[in-house]
């Protein structure tokens, strides 16, 4: 039996049709993958039963499929999320045809579902393929089970798995963005140019600092306490102000000729641009700085940022949401042996020689995993060879 079970229809289009309808009904089952037929995705109403807006809004609409008319978002609620079984405030006539169609951002986010396998079929999957009778695991409780893959998801996510995210922000005249909910650890900050390049900004790395302490002093350097005992703290960074401040071009070493001149006339900007010696390549760059400060919770950036558009890419740990929850297929076997020795290594009844074994095939799968997942392709590698081959005069 095969494993995909959307029609085209529903795949690429977001569309499925009941009907004739057999009788007046006030529900309506549009299925899922799961129940063998209907939409991978499962459908969110903003209304619940009683009528009351609960969310912002649906991810899809209901029309009567022979006159177009739209059924109102106020009167659909969902019954049964696990068949995407709606109900309907008003009854629809037998014999009438009823079109369910997903909004633009659902369907989008459908595409290329197929490459995933979801955490609770990993856990499934696991519990008929490695436990029961004559097997290393006979009494494995299911929790246990989730509760190692979980963890084990975690962890491939940090250096094995694209659990990668991004935002698209800009930075406002304070200079700092909140780090997002899920964040774990970044991977790229970048600011974005007219032509949409983007342009990485390079962590701060002991140019500046952002404290997470700001205590209050009195005159002899003693930091002072309030009436609870404990210190009193300043509302703002000294440091963080002044380099708020500035000047970007008295670090990296730039220099604007407009307004000058004499011994910066063009014919020294001609043969001596270039030749400034004594700069920290590090600290000489053009793209701004970012710092992590711990103590607001916020991405801070330098001055010359301010309102340029910049892109946040960052690591989650894949268990944010339900949508974050899943596993590249190139990955699954790597989870399974993950989950495996995670769930042996403590168990008493288990022999060394055993665990042994299957530590070695973790380290073997994730290996494996994250082969597969670099996704590097012969077309590629030849082109960036063909690079190698000029010389570069020095």
């Amino acid at each position: 039996m095969g494993l995909i079970k959307e029609s085209n229809a529903e795949y690429y289009s977001g569309q499925k049709v009941l009907g004739p309808l057999p009788s007046n009904t006030s529900t309506l089952t549009f299925g899922n993958s799961a129940t063998g037929q209907g939409f991978n995705t499962t459908l969110i109403s903003a209304y619940n039963q009683a009528g009351d807006q609960i969310l912002s809004s649906s991810n899809f609409n209901l029309f009567h499929a022979t006159t177009l008319q739209q059924i109102p978002e106020s009167e659909i609620y969902i019954i049964n999320p696990s068949t995407n079984e709606v109900g309907l405030q008003n009854q629809v006539l037998a014999g009438d045809f009823i079109l369910c169609q997903l909004k633009e951002y659902a369907i989008n986010k459908n595409y290329g579902d197929y490459s995933y396998i979801s955490l609770n079929d990993i856990v499934d999957n696991f519990i008929i393929g490695y436990t029961g009778v004559d097997q290393i695991l006979n009494d494995v409780k299911r929790t246990n089970i989730l509760f190692h893959a979980k963890r084990s998801l975690q962890e491939l996510s940090y250096d094995t798995l694209p659990c990668l995210k991004s935002q698209e922000l800009t930075i406002p005249p304070s200079l700092s963005v909140p780090i997002p909910q899920d964040y774990v650890n970044y991977v790229r900050v970048a600011w974005s140019d007219r032509s949409g390049v983007l342009h990485t900004i390079n962590p701060l790395e002991g140019l500046s600092t952002n404290p997470t302490e700001l205590p209050i002093q009195d005159s002899n350097g003693i930091p002072t306490q309030n009436s609870f005992g404990e210190n009193n703290e300043a509302q703002q960074s000294l440091i963080e102000e002044e380099w708020a401040n500035a000047n970007d071009n008295n670090i990296t070493g730039a220099f604007n000729m407009e307004g000058y001149s004499g011994v910066y006339d063009y014919v020294w900007w001609k043969f001596v641009y270039g030749r400034r010696f004594g700069l920290d390549p590090q600290y000489s760059n053009s793209n701004g700085w970012f710092s992590i400060n711990e103590r607001t919770g916020n991405f801070s950036f330098s001055s010359d940022l301010a309102n340029r558009t910049i892109v946040l890419k960052y690591i989650s740990d894949g268990l944010g949401s339900e949508s974050d929850m899943r596993v590249p297929k190139l990955a699954e076997e790597a989870m399974y042996m993950s989950i495996m020795y995670n769930v042996i290594a403590p168990r008493k009844d288990i022999d060394s020689f055993t665990k042994s074994f299957y530590k070695k095939e973790k380290s073997v799968k994730t290996r494996n995993a994250k082969i597969r997942l670099q996704n590097i392709k012969l077309d590629t590698f030849t082109q960036v060879m063909r690079g190698k081959s000029k010389w570069i005069k020095h």
